[in-house]
This record gives structure tokens, sequence and C-alpha cells, in this order.
């Protein structure tokens, strides 16, 4: 059966340049650590991907540690223990975002104590004005707030957030996990003082993630201590093939930005079909600048969970929400806090397109989608 997958948010396919690069890596052998050949050319594998990564978010390579994921760098940086020139910034409170990954709303190395929600409008948009009222309490703030939410695809105003975090001294994480490779993203203009990536989400191997800093003297405390390894940023050896295919895929990605604008237009045709069909649905976020290749919707009195089931016998592939909680049951967090109904929220899903999607996505999708509904939902599909 052709299948048509409609969930790069959740892991995008593997890309061919990266396929190459961690190939190439695997067949050698080296420890980026040792003087002789092998372990410098293993080195020179990892600056180079080092360098790519960079570039995809406007930075500095020296600025770039790698992780083994997008969630061990989320919760490396959410800790207290930032300095600037060596001297401790007295961190004391974390402020996140209502909607954020769980990676993040679970506090990484701060007290619970000490983790505090920032509020959002009916779009999922952080609300300014709260967030202002909540820097003018005591106690130097750490503030996170992702780029593009990975469910609404919504996209926050990180450049605001953090005009009113430097007002105020504090500093700012933004999770980019989603955006990069989606939409440009630079540091600088963004005004964060911390990024955090991941490569899968745009066609590099699960399993590799960095960190981006602003660059200067700020430094945060590593999370695994020993090795000398990434600036002492990171101890254990690195594992080059999955940093080598980050790489690539980030040179791939940037490379294709106008592309990935251009899945706007498909994402707007898989809108159109879902409401041509007859189904009555909310589509989140709408009112927001979102991500060009994000759907999320729901249909009331429907379970996601037997829509994906559905759909996905029927050879189309899609998500209820964020793949890092499938199995819960329970509404997504994110739709609570926009305020949407239990009984719409419970029939959200998400359709991602990505670097490989293409018509004929949405053309087995369209038939997938209106099988389905006439199954679960009989009377709500307008006739063909």
């Amino acid at each position: 059966m052709t299948r048509a997958y409609l969930d790069h948010n959740a892991t995008a396919p593997l890309r061919p340049e990266a396929r190459a690069a961690m190939v190439d890596a695997l067949d050698a052998v080296g420890n980026a650590s040792s003087v002789h050949g092998e372990g410098r050319a293993a080195r020179k594998r990892i600056e180079v991907a080092r360098a790519d990564v960079a570039a995809l978010v406007g930075g500095d390579p020296r600025n770039v540690t790698f992780t083994g994921g997008g969630t061990e760098a989320n919760v490396t940086v959410l800790t207290p223990e930032w300095t600037l020139a060596g001297r401790p910034l007295g961190i004391e409170r974390l402020l996140v975002s209502a909607v954020e990954h769980v990676s993040v709303l679970s506090g990484g190395r701060f007290p619970t104590d000490r983790v505090e929600l920032m509020p959002v409008d009916g779009d999922g948009l952080v609300r300014l004005d709260a967030l202002k009222e909540m820097l003018a309490k005591p106690g130097k703030a750490l503030i996170s707030v992702m780029i593009a939410n990975n469910e609404t695809g919504v996209i926050e105003p990180v450049a605001e957030v953090a005009k009113l975090a430097r007002a105020a001294g504090a500093l700012v994480h933004a999770d980019a996990i989603q955006a990069a490779g989606r939409v440009p993203v630079d540091i600088a203009a963004l005004g964060a003082d911390v990024l955090t990536l991941s490569a899968h989400k745009i066609g590099g191997p699960q399993g590799a993630g960095a960190i981006v800093t602003a660059g200067g003297a700020l430094a945060f405390a590593p999370l695994l201590a020993g090795g000398g390894q990434e600036r002492r940023n990171r101890a254990g050896t690195e594992n080059v093939a999955a940093i080598a295919g980050f790489g690539a895929a980030g040179k791939a990605a940037l490379a294709g930005l106008d592309a990935a604008g251009a899945l706007e237009g498909l994402r707007d045709r898989l809108a159109t079909i879902i409401r041509e069909s007859g189904a009555k649905v909310t589509v989140f976020g709408e009112g927001a600048a979102r991500l060009p290749q994000t759907l999320c919707f729901g249909i009331e009195r429907i379970s996601a969970e037997t829509l994906v089931i559905a759909l996905d016998l029927e050879g189309v592939a899609v998500s209820s929400g964020s793949a890092c909680s499938s199995g819960k049951v329970a509404p997504s967090h994110v739709l609570a806090a926009m305020g949407v109904p239990p009984g719409i929220a419970k029939g959200a899903i998400r359709l991602s397109l990505g670097w490989d999607s293409r018509p004929d996505d949405l053309h087995l999708f369209s038939t997938a989608w209106r099988r389905v509904l006439k199954h679960v939902a009989p009377g709500k599909v307008a006739a063909a």
C-alpha cells in the first residue's frame, strides 16, 4: 500500500544527505579526542557539522554544544547555574509558557516550586502583559519560550519576550526544535541568549541535539560532567555519525528554506479538503502566524485516537498531538491552555508536512479522510 506520511513534527524521514554523511562516518574509525590521523578525521567531521548547525540559526560554531537530543538540550539549559565571565548570575526563577514541550514544562534542573507558568491567549500566544507583571516580581528569571509550537505550529513572539527580558535583567531560552529549517531563525535577531535544536525534526538522525548560545562569556553548567568533550559543556565520547548526519541535515534544511515556505500552500489545501468533507472542524491557532507546514484541528465528539488509527489503516500517518505524549488519553495541555473546550480538544489531529512531502500525499489523505469519516461519523460527510 502506498502511504502518506503527514507526521514530520514527530520525526522527519532521514534526508539522503544525512544518510550519506552518517555512512561515511560509520565506515571510518577514530575517537574525536585522539590526536592521531583517525582521531583528527573524526574531529573534522564534528567541526564541519558544528559550522553547519550554527549557520542554521545564525550562530557562531564556537557556541554550539552537541547533545544526545532535544530533551537533553532543554534540560541542560534549564538550570539556575548560569554564569557570565565565570561569575554566577543568580538565576532564581524559571518562567515557561503554558504551551511548552513537556521537556520544558518539567522545569529541567529547577526545583518545582521555582517554576512558574506564563498564560497564553486563545491562539496560544504568550500574553506579554502577564509576562511583564511576572518579571516585576522579585528574583532574577530565566524565561523559556518555544519559537514554534509542536502541536499547533503557532509562532511565538520571542523577540518581544526578549525585549521585556532585557529590561528586567532576565535570560531567554528559545526552543527552536520545530522552527529551525522550516522558518528563518536567527539567534541575534530574536535576542535570545540560548537556543536548543534537535536533528530528527529536520531530516537528521534521532538521538542528536544541540545547544547554541549567543556567545560572549555567558555559560551554563553542564548536565553531564566528566571528560573534556564539547569544550567541557557535555562529557562523553561524541556520536560522530549522528553529529555528521545532523550537520548535513542542517545544511540541506537551510538551503531548502524557500521550499519549506512553499509547503504553506499544501497545508492550506489540506484544510480545504477537511472542511469540504462536511465535517465541522476548528483549526487551532488560525488567528496567529504558524509554521507553513503544520495544521492542527479538532472535530467535536470524535475521538482523536479513533481517527489516528482509522487513518493509519487507510495508509495515512498523522498524530493526535505531540509524539512524546503518545498513549495518553488526556486532552492536550497546549489546547487546554488555549481554552479549547474538552469536547473539541479530545478530537484534535495534527498534520505536518516536510522536506519529502508531495501533492500525491494530499490525494491519498483526501480519499482516506472521506472513508474514515463515513465510518466513524456517518452523516457528517458531504456528498462526494
